[in-house]
């Protein structure tokens, strides 16, 4: 691995949660994009803040993209509640996916308090 970010559990964690959740869009039905899109965006703007706090000099500049990942970890919460109940997505896919968020939010959370 040549950057030290891909060696963080928590950026492993969030290329994961993204890939699956790109999986789980590219099975919507016709008509749904806007939910897609911006569940896409948002779980990929998780790893890539993470990716782009490690690439700064600065504890501010790095503690605020690690807020910006969290910001959109969280995001996601609500765009999966809308898959669960539009049955874009079942509660035994949007469960786990949720789990694996929560892992990420504490684990951005310690990282940011890290930078303070």
């Amino acid at each position: 691995m040549a950057f030290l970010f891909e060696k963080l559990e928590v950026y492993q964690k969030s290329l994961s949660f993204a890939e699956e959740v790109r999986a789980l869009c590219s099975s919507f039905p016709a008509g749904n994009y806007d939910v897609a899109d911006q569940l896409r965006r948002a779980a990929l703007s998780v790893p890539a803040n993470i990716a782009e706090a490690n690439g700064r000099w600065h504890a501010a500049d790095k503690r605020h993209f690690l807020i910006v990942a969290r910001g959109s970890a969280y995001e996601c919460v609500p765009l999966l509640d809308i898959c669960r109940r539009s049955s874009l997505a079942s509660p035994e896919t949007v469960n786990p996916l949720r789990l694996k968020l929560e892992e990420v939010c504490r684990m951005l959370g310690g990282l940011v308090k890290r930078h303070e």
